[in-house]
Parts: structure tokens; sequence; C-alpha cells
């Protein structure tokens, strides 16, 4: 039983990360003027990451006794939606107020900063992917 909600809610996780990349990033630069782009962001992420801990706690507790291998990839996963949330967002939003009072260095950062968040974030999502496809053997 716990199985099969720890697949259905990796599964649910990784359809929503998908559908924030897919579909609000790209709605958030097609139709918020620029001004409004940043807070708006730095009010969904926060609550992105927090989904992302939860979910994956979740799926990662639940997988225990069926599989401790996605249990414990489950739970990296989680570990690094805290990381993230915690550590580089933080980064990225100082590296963006810099670069927007004009520090030039601040724009090497926050685009460093932001392509770590997209690959954490890959990488997130193909283990996901991995993970679904062992469990949904199972």
């Amino acid at each position: 039983m716990t199985f099969g909600i720890s697949l259905i809610a990796a599964s649910f996780l990784l359809g929503s990360m998908v559908f924030f990349a897919a579909v609000t990033a790209p709605a958030v630069f097609a139709f918020l003027p620029e001004d409004q782009r940043g807070p708006f962001l730095r009010g969904v992420f926060p609550r992105y990451y927090a989904w992302g801990i939860v979910v994956s706690a979740i799926a990662a507790a639940l997988a225990v006794p069926a599989d401790t291998l996605s249990a414990a990839v489950l739970a990296g996963v989680a570990v690094a939606f805290l990381a993230v949330r915690q550590v580089v967002v933080p980064r990225i939003n100082r590296a963006r107020d810099a670069r927007a009072a004009g520090d030039k260095a601040a724009k090497a950062d926050f685009a460093r900063l932001h392509r770590l968040s997209m690959f954490i974030n890959l990488a997130q999502m193909l283990a996901l992917i991995a993970i679904i496809f062992l469990l949904g053997k199972g």
C-alpha cells in the first residue's frame, strides 16, 4: 500500500516540476512586466521548494518498506530541495539585487547560481524518472 502511494507521490512531484518549468516559468516572462517578475518569483520559489521538500520526503518515507534504494534517492531529492531553498535561492536573490544596483560581478554570480539551481532541478527530475520506473516495476 505505502509503495503505491510513494509511486504516486513521486509521479505527482515530477509532474509538478515539469509543469512549473514548462508552463509557469515561461508564462512569468511572457506575461508579467519586468518590474513584477522578480517579486513574483521571490514569492513562488520558496513555496515551490517547500512543496518539493514535503512531497519527496513523504514519498521517501513511504518507499522505505518496499525499496530502500528508492527511499534513499527520494530522500536525496528532498535534501536537494532543502539545500536550494535555504542556500542557493538566498544567494541568487542577493546576486540579483547587487546586479540591479549596478554590481558587474554580481551578473556573473547570478548566472552561475541560476545555472546551478537549474542543474540541480534537472538532476532531481532525472532521479524521479528513474525512481518512478524502479517503483513501477515492483
